[in-house]
């Protein structure tokens, strides 16, 4: 390691590498200190939603043309700019002084992560021709990826409680400078002599299909499922994205070529990297929740309580390269899922009867799940494309990541509204109150202020709290079910594409004895 590193190519993919890792550490720093931010700020549960929403949302919609931009503009130029943006966001994150003001200065860094994480990668990707090279340089970005999720609970959990919620963003800008004198000193210039043009239409329609989906699934338990607003939100999402595919199919430069969804087995890949990304994943920023306000931790703690759950995903994607060797891709990708479902479930019952034991297993095979998805879901998809369509298909991997992370942020986020919202309103009506203030309790309770919520009940504050802890127990024990049962209904559709890419096929040339396809995976 230390050899790579030595040589400029090893320098390229340290720097490229650190720019990457910032973003994740970013993301999930920020899930350990979400209660606090609400707390202090006053926010709804619906502002904390956003917190993490707005980022993931703008990063999503971004990456492809990113990268677009990077290989027209230059990619050290690019990565450059996004560096200063993303330390500039961060600056303005950790000035914030409201909900409102952090979520939009939250989607601000979302757009310069974008713009970060896309050339960089591109710049590794340029800098490694020898196969064996690039497969060695993939393997150590994988690495010091998966390092940087296991610290960032860690961290996440130091800096709250040594420095307050506001220097996990300022913690950026230091980073950000120092990253910035590497990539000026370490990296050359390169650019993509014919670049695809950019799709305006559909990077704007794309953007503003997740955003309106995104807003609905926000709006629904607040406003209620069957309200105006969820109805319009969601209503217009589908046409946003409706239109999004009618433009990708009439566009001479798509921004999503869609012929690769003919296949079956990429069909199955993609299905696999957003079911990862939305089951198992996305748990680095719902786990802190669950352990701050339904088990009654303190962030440092939480922070550590989420090593089983970090060393499983950073350990596991060893196992899968042996697997490897011997299971075909789709095999380890239903093994993968079907442990993250396992996972699931166990961690279902543990929040479900307050086990604590149940939940460190749960954790540590839920993170096992997620370690052999993350190792291998790249992989899938692209041994489903041509070489000559890699770029597009590792835009299409990287975005459903994305897509996946926030559909799981948002969509598991509905269903613990609306499991604990109902589980307190029965246990507040069950105490022998007259409901007053039972809105303004759930309201704050929903938030993470368990203590600004008992102050609502004076006489009876311990059992107050204990409500509220209770019912936050039982809505994560729906979004962990939830969770199980789309990894499973994955799994059925990634065997469905195996079945599906060996079926006999006839050659449209000839009505004579069928051929077989050969599996691109």
């Amino acid at each position: 390691m230390r050899t790579l590193f030595s040589t400029a190519a090893g320098r390229i993919l340290l720097s490229g590498s650190l720019g990457c890792a910032l973003t994740v550490l970013d993301t999930n720093v920020v899930g350990i200190v979400l209660p606090t931010i609400a707390r202090e700020l006053g926010a709804s549960f619906a502002d904390i939603e956003w917190v993490v929403s707005a980022y993931v949302l703008c990063f999503a919609a971004l990456l492809l043309p990113a990268g677009s931009v990077a290989d027209r503009y230059g990619r050290k130029r690019i990565f450059l700019c996004g560096i200063a943006a993303f330390a500039l966001a961060s600056l303005a994150c950790a000035l914030a002084p409201s909900a409102q003001a952090l979520y939009v200065a939250r989607a601000m860094q979302g757009v310069s992560a974008a713009f970060l994480l896309a050339p960089a990668l591109a710049i590794i990707g340029h800098a490694f021709h020898d196969e064996a090279a690039r497969a060695h340089a993939w393997a150590v970005w994988g690495g010091i990826m998966g390092l940087a999720m296991v610290l960032s609970p860690l961290a996440g959990g130091a800096i709250n409680a040594l420095l307050g919620w506001r220097w996990a963003f300022a913690i950026n800008i230091p980073i950000c400078l120092l990253l910035g004198v590497a990539v000026l000193r370490h990296i050359p210039e390169s650019r993509n002599p014919s670049p695809r043009p950019l799709d305006l239409p559909g990077i704007l329609s794309f953007s503003s299909a997740i955003f309106m989906l995104t807003w609905a699934l926000i709006t629904g338990p607040e406003y209620g499922w069957s309200s105006v607003a969820f109805a319009v939100r969601a209503a217009g999402g589908v046409f946003l994205f409706a239109s999004f595919v009618a433009l990708q199919r009439k566009s001479a430069h798509p921004m999503l070529d869609l012929s690769l969804f003919r296949s079956a087995g990429f069909i199955g890949a993609v299905a696999a990297m957003f079911a990862y990304a939305a089951s198992a994943q996305v748990m680095a920023s719902l786990l802190p929740l669950f352990l701050q306000n339904a088990r009654g931790m303190q962030a440092g703690a939480a922070g550590l309580a989420m090593l089983p759950f970090a060393l499983a995903m950073l350990l596991l994607p060893q196992v899968g390269r042996r697997l490897a060797r011997t299971w075909s891709s789709a095999r380890i990708l239903i093994l993968g899922l079907c442990t993250v479902a396992l996972g699931n479930l166990l961690m279902a019952l543990a929040a479900h009867a307050g086990n604590g034991a149940l939940i460190v297993i749960g954790m540590a095979v839920l993170g096992s799940g997620g370690g052999l998805l993350n190792g291998e879901t790249q992989k899938a998809i692209m041994g489903n494309v041509p070489r000559e369509r890699a770029g597009m298909a590792s835009g299409i991997s990287t975005t459903s990541r994305f897509t996946g992370v926030l559909a799981g942020f948002t969509g598991l986020g509905a269903v613990l509204a609306e499991g604990a919202r109902h589980s307190m309103a029965s246990a507040l009506a069950g105490l022998g109150t007259d409901g007053t203030h039972a809105g303004e309790f759930i309201a704050r309770a929903m938030a993470g202020d368990f203590g600004g919520a008992a102050q609502l009940y004076p006489q009876q504050r311990e059992a107050a709290v204990a409500i509220a802890q209770h019912a936050y127990g039982i809505g994560f024990s729906h979004v962990f079910m939830a969770a199980a049962l789309l990894a499973l209904c994955v799994a059925a559709i990634v065997a469905w594409s195996v079945r599906r890419v060996s079926r006999p096929a006839p050659d449209p040339s000839t009505a004579a004895e069928p051929i077989r396809q050969t599996p691109q995976s």
